[in-house]
């Protein structure tokens, strides 16, 4: 098999570097400046099912396809240009499967400094981009759990708050109710904030912008929860709610909910 040392690549001790190459357990390969095959290791040639004589001199995007190959994204290309190395994700396709891979790719000089090919090294992710899809159904499950939008009565929904309520939340928050109101035609909100243990000025804002957008959507909106410290607060801050209907207790709310529908609630004995 060709070594990098016969290729031209004069900086390489050519026995040493081969043998360490040829022993990495990841695809390593190198290419000359027309991006012709001049060393692939045991790896590579493995994935490929190919003899290293089956891909001498082919060009790599031949061998190896990627959605980088030939376009300016390429961490081959852009590391021979600019004389650095570069990293990026990417996928390949080999044999019809997609494989997620982590390639980077740094020059490779000769003793007069030129660029003279580049080195490139793949790392298999496909665990990792499973974990990480994993992850981030495990973060929407429990984004979803803490803002629930609730159809609690024929056009009233409600949706319980707990905890902090920052700009991410916020929004989703809103992406909840807005939802619910399209799914169930709802007529009211309840925005109960009891569990939201301090107002600033930064959570009124949110929740004021909340309540403009379910008006928006043709439905009236009432904030309930509110407790004296929490009215203390919004006060003391000097927050206007505007027009917002409030209550201390959903209870309350829900009560000036049925009553804002005209449903003629009676106790059962």
């Amino acid at each position: 098999m060709e070594t990098l040392q016969d290729s031209g690549v004069e900086n390489f001790d050519s026995c040493l570097a081969d043998r360490v190459l040829e022993q990495i357990p990841t695809p390593v390969m190198a290419v000359n400046n027309n991006f012709e095959i001049i060393f692939m290791n045991g790896a590579g040639r493995d994935i490929l099912g190919v003899s290293f004589e089956a891909i001498k001199g082919k060009h790599c995007y031949e061998m190896l396809r990627s959605i980088h190959c030939g376009t300016p994204e390429c961490c081959m290309r852009k590391a021979m240009d600019n004389g650095r190395s570069f990293v990026a994700r990417n996928e390949l396709s080999i044999d019809g499967r997609k494989i997620p891979i982590e390639y980077s790719a740094t020059p490779l000089k000769d003793d007069a400094g030129n660029i003279v090919g580049g080195l490139e090294y793949i790392l298999d992710i496909t665990e990792r981009v499973q974990a990480e899809k994993k992850l981030r159904e495990q973060s929407r499950t429990i984004q979803e759990i803490s803002t629930p939008a609730i159809s609690l009565w024929e056009g009233i929904v409600v949706l319980p708050v707990v905890g902090v309520v920052d700009s991410i939340r916020a929004k989703q928050m809103m992406s909840a109710m807005l939802a619910k109101i399209k799914e169930t035609s709802a007529k009211i909100i309840i925005l109960d904030i009891q569990g939201v243990a301090a107002v600033d000025t930064a959570v009124a804002n949110h929740l004021i912008k909340i309540t403009k957008a379910t008006k928006l959507m043709g439905c009236r909106c009432i904030i309930s929860g509110i407790s004296p410290a929490v009215a203390e607060a919004i006060v003391q801050l000097g927050i206007d709610l505007g027009t917002i209907a409030t209550n201390s207790t959903l209870k309350d709310a829900l009560s000036d909910a049925f009553a804002m529908l005209q449903f003629d609630v009676k106790k059962i004995k």
